[in-house]
């Protein structure tokens, strides 16, 4: 029997004493069997190629637009793997959010009909395990009509705690004025941005040596969170949260460049402050697989601005975060207990 308690395995000591009293890990990731057969019945029709793999896994082997191939393994599917996992895991609770292929290379009605078979399936992934599952909102944001009536459904749900957008949209960068009647309603609705890498820019120059893999996604979070400073998302929606992926990525460690630019580029004279003074509007995750740089983002941004997000169950993910939390060094148990359980609760509200 796969336990479905706030009070598994998370963070018990050899002795069964807990450790900490709900591992709740913001980034993991799922593909809900409602998208799957969708994509499989809908996909080709609407310009992805669809295969399987050895196992007998769905691939997206390519969609328009981008020919990384996207394996739905069913321990990305099936909600009894996915809590077994958990356990295993030492995480009481997930927010559970899509990645690749997203929905934006599909023409928008369709694009709005996937994102709306992971929102449905997220809700019912609560309904059934109210502890374990929360959601984040997919929107199909190259129509925003579309996601902008889709994000006021999904409001509706109280499990529903983020909105769920990759850092960049088909190419453009998150600043561009079009969006930000989404960022205005999640603003309004008290819903944080949880950004994700899709497909790194500069694909062609990272081809080699599993690149776009550990370069391109910390880079694509430099992207955005420059995009949303530079242009101007941070000041005129100020309550907006912001989550970044990968530890923020190339953006915490060139805060000095982009500070610099600000005094010496033209094209930034509208900037009235600092990039550094934007640090602490966004929250960052573990991964960095590094214990000491983590110690240093927590001495730049502050140990309340770190949640657990692990990018489960991807190659590259923290596997054990307990255990990686508990191998930074210097922190005291109360801060290990932030960044594990009280500041995601915190940005998530549950």
């Amino acid at each position: 029997m796969v336990s479905d308690s706030a009070t598994s395995a998370a963070g018990v000591s050899a002795g069964g004493t807990r450790r900490y009293r709900r591992v709740i890990d913001a980034h993991v990731h799922w593909y809900p069997r409602e998208f799957v057969d969708l994509m499989i019945r809908k996909g080709p029709a609407n310009g992805a190629v669809m295969s399987e793999d050895a196992n007998g896994n769905p691939v997206v082997a390519s969609v328009p637009g981008c020919t990384q191939k996207s394996t739905m393994r069913k321990s990305m599917t099936n909600l009894v793997d996915i809590i077994a996992a958990m356990d295993d895991r030492k995480v009481d609770t997930y927010a559970l959010s899509m990645t690749n292929p997203l929905v934006y290379w599909a023409p928008a009605g369709f694009g709005l009909e996937l994102a709306a078979a992971h929102n449905d399936a997220c809700v019912e992934a609560h309904r059934k395990h109210p502890e374990r599952f929360y959601g984040t909102i997919v929107l199909p944001m190259q129509d925003v009509k579309l996601a902008g009536e889709e994000l006021e459904r999904m409001a509706r749900h109280s499990c529903m705690r983020a909105v769920f957008i990759a850092e960049h949209i088909n190419g453009k960068n998150l600043h561009e004025k079009e969006y930000w009647p989404i960022y205005e309603r999640a603003e309004a609705l008290g819903l944080p941005l949880f950004l994700t890498n899709l497909y790194p820019t500069g694909a062609e120059r990272m081809k080699d040596f599993f690149m776009i893999n550990v370069l391109g996604n910390p880079q694509e979070a430099g992207y955005a969170a420059t995009s949303l400073i530079y242009g101007g998302v941070l000041d005129a929606f100020p309550k907006l949260d912001v989550y970044l992926p990968h530890a923020g990525g190339t953006f915490p460690w060139l805060i000095g460049r982009l500070d610099l630019g600000i005094k010496f580029s033209a094209e930034l004279k509208h900037m009235k402050k600092p990039a550094s003074e934007y640090l602490r509007r966004f929250h960052y995750d573990l991964i960095t697989h590094h214990p000491v740089i983590m110690r240093n983002l927590i001495d730049l941004v502050g140990v309340d601005r770190i949640v657990t997000g692990t990018d489960f169950p991807q190659g590259m993910a923290v596997k054990q975060p307990v255990d990686f939390v508990e191998s930074i060094p210097g922190l005291t148990h109360e801060e290990r207990s932030a960044i594990l359980c009280d500041n995601p609760a915190r940005l998530l509200q549950i």
